[in-house]
């Protein structure tokens, strides 16, 4: 693995926004919030962040893989989410997990947890941070642990087995994804699971939170592809069998997918692969507003079309992308196939846009997913992850909220939450700020709406005043009837909403699983449920 992850930002040391990228992202917010200097502060350089003492030492025959440095215990103190950021901005690493343990395969996982169990440690699966939701914090306040373990399964990184004939391979969960593709290449297979933290985050990772992916229909979540797992807990090792589907009761795959580490350590699993397309046709298209796209991509998901990008930008998304400038809604749209030419599928789909008014960038082309407006979109997306860590610098506020909702509800919903968030940035901070929407995945029965907000806050209130926000919002979205959250997971950010979405009597039975999987209750305490 080229270089090691940064401490605070997103990827490795060394990368980040170009000098171009930085000045043209902070000039938009010059322009947005109508001042003309951001006073800027920079987090504290790793010799600077002060850690406790470990309270717990390895025992020998783990030592040589367990690490103490101030860097990995820096490094697993918290994941990506503009709370982490902001405690980590001013070099607050109270929560500095004690060991780093890094297993090489998984009898070494089991004599971590092992361990773990002895000490009275809270163990925390890690596989590459990315959690945007609190979700990997080594937390163990309120808890019976005296100590706290970050298990990062980053040298679980192996294509173990691939069954060509029914198109499944046998992998490793602490597999990063670029990895995993370029292992799964010459054999012409591909997961094809693509969130926007691809590049640093794991196939372990995506399971543990059902994660959603590259599919903006159909496929949209890592459940689908998973045809068994292997699992080690306190109380020993869960292994699914492997099957196509089945009707024997309530499944025991989806117990521990999107359970974020608090019933088990994923190390393996079967997972449904595909052929590597080969057939591709897109674009992208205008509409004179954000709704009549939404009515256009309900048509073209009750029409049975499945694409594989459907994703619409409201004006304001799409300018501050670069793809659009402001004056319309951009829908971006791309089918793909292994097997079959898509001209029927793109002309159909290109037919309900017009129903509702419509227009193709480029008429009479069918396939232009990465020029144009669809280019410029695809190249802010994946870059967009390297802004925080400068806008925080300067107290610029900007995060993402993701939930779900069915068609008849959806264009009050997405007005209620706007408005709720707006005037949450205007309390929280005494000014105006921005509120954004486009669609992530889209299903027959409703879209998933992905919300961006910003806002201009003060050095020293940040986390204060995003949380206002962000309470606003996950009210907003409980409130009028959406999830608290589509595919970030609920990790602790997200908790309190959670607490309300689900159903009382199904709480009760997630903490008796706990109680007899976890009876210590050492597995990442303090997410989903009480410790």
């Amino acid at each position: 693995m080229a270089g090691r992850l940064k401490h605070f930002g997103w990827g490795r040391e060394g990368e980040g926004l170009t000098a171009e990228e930085e000045k043209a992202a902070i000039e938009r917010y010059h322009r947005l919030f109508g001042v003309e200097h951001f006073a800027e502060i920079a987090p504290p350089a790793l010799p600077e962040i002060e850690l406790r003492p470990p309270r717990i030492t390895p025992p020998p025959t783990l030592t040589p893989h367990c690490s103490i440095e101030r860097y990995d215990r820096a490094a697993h103190t918290y994941g990506k989410s503009f709370a982490d950021y902001a405690r980590a901005l001013t070099g607050n690493y109270d929560n500095a997990p004690d060991v780093v343990a890094y297993p090489r395969n998984e009898a070494e996982v089991r004599a971590v947890v092992d361990w773990a169990g002895s000490a009275q440690a809270a163990l925390i699966p890690f596989g590459a941070g990315s959690s945007v939701v609190g979700g990997v914090e080594p937390k163990i306040d309120g808890t019976s642990c005296h100590a706290a373990i970050s298990l990062d399964l980053r040298h679980l990184d192996r294509v173990v087995e691939i069954d060509r004939t029914s198109r499944a391979a046998r992998i490793e969960a602490g597999v990063f994804g670029p990895a995993l593709e370029e292992q799964l290449r010459p054999h012409g297979l591909t997961l094809r699971h693509f969130p926007q933290s691809f590049e640093y985050s794991t196939l372990g990772g995506w399971i543990a939170t059902r994660s959603g992916g590259h599919f903006a229909s159909l496929y949209t979540h890592i459940d689908e592809f998973v045809e068994s797992l292997r699992i080690i807990t306190p109380r020993g090792v869960v292994e699914t069998r492997r099957l196509p589907g089945s009707g024997a009761g309530p499944s025991p795959d989806r117990l521990f997918i999107g359970s974020e580490g608090i019933l088990g350590v994923i190390t393996e699993a079967w997972m449904r692969l595909q052929d590597r397309p080969r057939f591709r046709a897109g674009g992208a298209i205008r509409f004179a507003d954000f709704f009549l796209a939404a009515r256009a991509v309900r048509a073209i998901a009750q029409a049975g079309l499945y694409p594989a990008n459907c994703r619409i930008l409201d004006p304001q998304e799409a300018q501050n992308t670069g793809a659009g400038d402001g004056t319309a809604a951009i829908l971006v749209l791309a089918f793909e196939s292994a097997d079959h030419p898509l001209d029927a599928w793109i002309g159909r789909a290109l037919e309900c846009c017009a129903d509702h008014g419509g227009t193709p960038e480029h008429p009479g082309k069918a396939d232009t997913h990465r020029e144009g407006a669809a280019g410029m979109w695809r190249t802010a997306f994946i870059r967009m992850p390297y802004a925080r860590e400068r806008l925080i610098r300067r107290a610029i506020i900007t995060d993402t909220f993701e939930t779900a909702i069915t068609w008849e509800r959806f264009e009050a919903f997405h007005d209620k939450v706007k408005a709720a968030t707006e005037a949450a940035i205007r309390e929280a901070t005494g000014r105006p700020g921005q509120v954004t929407c486009r669609f992530t995945h889209v299903y027959p029965d409703g879209p998933a709406p992905y919300f961006t907000f910003h806002a201009f806050g003060r050095h020293g209130d940040l986390l204060s005043q995003w949380r206002a926000i962000k309470s606003a919002a996950g009210d907003a979205l409980i409130a009028a009837g959406g999830t608290i959250t589509h595919h970030h997971a609920v990790g602790r950010d997200h908790r309190q909403w959670y607490d309300q979405q689900r159903p009382d009597l199904f709480a009760s039975a997630v903490r008796a699983a706990k109680r007899e999987i976890d009876p210590q209750g050492m597995l990442n305490p303090g997410v989903l449920i009480d410790p």
